[in-house]
């Protein structure tokens, strides 16, 4: 599903790179030249890297709440800005924290998390003294910061802790943590944003996955107005309110292919464009006092930030970075301090801190292992090819160091989750070991791929395991032409959706890749569509069209690889969080005792204390080991048999 990110004092917006200035044919071009000698390196040393996110300013702007994985599990930190050892503030052994927020005039500070990647995370809040209080109690809740007060004495959280579809909104006060609830969400609407004046809440609701419309909840009357009423199928999203709470910003793709930006003058219902361009504006936000709009674009997978004066709309321009990209940008309360993530292929996220208008920047974190050598890993380039029917499918094709016409290479096609999502050019722990280790990896945008219009996106409604497998299959054509790519050892890998597309791949074309491995993809829809977690009903109705009727059970088993088991005859690999709420263990269960009855090679990885995805770098470490051990196994000595290469070093 598309998302977008929320109007808040905080922009977090995600972050791609793409090499500027390099065409499309330049991943290609270079075929015969000879292998540049690069170090393999083992797993802990990928994985020795220092995962850092989020990005909040303490109230006297001399500190950045962030959260880091320095010890193996995300826990919050604060740092310097000017310089100095990330100080530890939570010390989890057992859980990820995700540090939401310091608070305006003191530094507690609010933080997330959730039990074993069950995705019911809680709100907590850390007192200065260390101690700790769950602001929303209930052994199934589930809860979300919504944003500060303008006064910025109190705070707005969403919970389910009263109907485990729904979020409700409540008020918390930033003295003593009373709460009232404010809005009764029994019509399952999106809550996206409180009026400065707090009487005012817009609610999204998402009518198809293709047209979702705005209202305006007075909280004082319990009136509703419609704010988009539009004749066609539309997909508004609410980002917020300006300061003074006389216009709402939103993007909507209105008569246009690409979501822009616009804002609506409450009073008088008139809107106007803010920000137009032929890609997407994924999200907004707005400075402390307003006098910054932030905006974020995506540029053919990376993200574009434009900040610009409000009220002129003037471009203020942002520290720039070679060979890099900024990303998740933090503006400070005194609306002079930013803090900014800037990444690249070499380059895992590093968090810098600047002034508004000046150019230089500080670097805060160097989070590479200092035992790798960027050189020697490798960044991503925009790769275009002709599918099937003629329509140009993107996608990111990474190229080994030792690839070359006399040293082809096995590759995986790299499928992303969603439906719906986009794989971005950047830093990837996973695709820089296997690349590192002599693998090419295309990561492909698909149809049905966000990020390159609205046409391009519901070209796969309803045709899942079909028309976007068919483009899948397609790319093998694209990498056997660049020489480099042995043809005979291309595989495929994916997670959520992207698993799906692994076993459908395997199902339904089981001839077209040499190998599958399925990170917790869904092998029987119907089953799962049953069991879409509770708070996703709010999102049924889209969900329907991009999925199908929930209640077709032929319609849904005709594409669901568990039926098609039979079908198997690639070596299959498949790992699996015990506690995904999304992706059921019983999908991943099922599916491998299936395909072992066909007597293929079948590995099973299960991890106990995860979710719908791998955060503890002890489990990374196992995944990421294995998956390179499968390849080796399956995928590469075909390769080695033919131009007599050697084990790596390193394992």
């Amino acid at each position: 599903m598309r998302t977008v990110a929320p109007f808040a004092l905080t922009a977090c917006l995600s972050a791609g790179v793409f090499l500027s200035g390099c065409s499309d044919q330049e991943a290609l071009a270079p075929a015969g030249e000879t292998p540049r000698p690069s170090r393999t390196y083992r797993i802990q040393e990928i994985l020795g890297s220092t995962g850092f996110s989020g990005a909040s300013f303490s109230p006297d702007a001399t500190k950045i709440l962030v959260s880091s994985d320095a010890t193996g599990i995300f826990n919050a930190y604060s740092i310097p800005v000017r310089g100095g050892e990330p100080v530890a503030l939570t010390h989890s052994t057992e859980e990820s924290i995700r540090a939401v927020s310091y608070f305006p005039a003191d530094e507690r500070f609010l933080y997330s998390t959730d039990r074993g990647g069950n995705e019911r995370s809680h709100i907590y809040v850390r007192e200065l003294d260390g101690t700790v209080t769950d602001l929303t109690p209930g052994e199934d809740t589930k809860a979300a910061f919504l944003q500060w007060s303008q006064g910025e004495d109190a705070f707005f959280l969403l919970t389910t802790e009263r109907d485990p579809r729904f979020f409700d909104l409540y008020e918390y006060s930033v003295r003593d943590y009373h709460r009232e609830r404010l809005y009764q969400n029994d019509a399952g609407m999106d809550l996206a944003a409180i009026s400065p004046d707090r009487r005012s809440l817009v609610l999204g609701r998402r009518v198809t996955n293709a047209d979702s419309d705005l209202y305006l909840h007075d909280l004082l009357s319990g009136a509703t107005r419609l704010l988009t009423d539009d004749d066609e199928a539309v997909a508004n999203s609410a980002m917020g309110f300006s300061r003074d709470g006389r216009f709402l910003y939103y993007t909507t793709d209105l008569a246009h292919d690409f979501r822009y930006l616009a804002r609506l003058e409450l009073e008088t219902g008139e809107t106007e464009v803010v920000e137009k361009t032929d890609w997407e504006v994924m999200s907004v936000a707005l400075s402390h006092s307003g006098a910054y709009l932030l905006t974020s674009v995506n540029v053919d997978a990376r993200t574009e930030l434009r900040l610009y004066e409000t009220a002129t709309m003037e471009r203020v321009s942002l520290p720039e970075l070679p060979d890099a990209e900024v990303g998740t940008v933090a503006i400070a309360r005194d609306d002079k301090n930013l803090a900014f993530y800037s990444s690249s292929g070499r380059m895992p996220r590093d968090l810098f801190h600047a002034r508004i208008g000046e150019a230089a920047a500080t670097r805060l974190t160097s989070s590479l292992d200092p035992a790798i050598d960027p050189a020697d890993l490798v960044e991503g380039l925009v790769e275009r090819f002709a599918s099937y029917d003629g329509l140009e499918i993107p996608g990111i094709l990474y190229r080994p160091h030792r690839a070359s016409v006399t040293n082809p290479v096995p590759a995986l096609v790299w499928v992303h989750g969603g439906p719906g999502g986009q794989s971005r050019v950047g830093y990837s722990g996973l695709i820089q070991y296997l690349v590192n280790h002599g693998y090419a990896v295309y990561a492909i945008n698909n149809r049905g791929s966000s990020g390159y219009g609205k046409t391009f996106f519901h070209l796969d409604d309803r045709k899942h395991g079909d028309a976007d497998l068919d483009d899948v299959v397609a790319s093998k054509a694209m990498l056997a032409a660049t020489g480099w790519i042995d043809p005979q050892a291309i595989g495929i890998i994916g997670g959520s959706y992207g698993g799906y597309m692994i076993l459908a791949a395997l199902t339904f074309r089981p001839d077209e890749f040499a190998v599958g491995i399925d990170l917790y993809g869904i092998s029987n829809w119907y089953r799962t569509v049953q069991n879409t977690p509770p708070w996703w009903e709010a999102i049924r109705a889209s969900l329907v069209q991009e999925m199908g009727d929930f209640d077709d059970e032929e319609f849904f088993n005709a594409k669901s690889p568990l039926f098609h088991a039979a079908n198997i005859r690639k070596p299959l690999m498949v790992l699996q969080g015990a506690n995904d709420p999304r992706v059921l263990k019983v999908e991943s269960d099922e599916i491998v005792a299936a395909a072992r009855a066909n007597g293929v090679p079948v590995e099973y990885v299960l991890f106990d204390d995860e979710g719908h995805g791998f955060v503890k770098k002890e489990n990374q470490e196992r995944a990421y080991e294995s998956i390179l051990r499968f390849c080796d196994r399956y995928l590469r000595r075909p390769i080695d048999a033919l131009v007599g290469n050697s084990e790596d070093e390193g394992r």
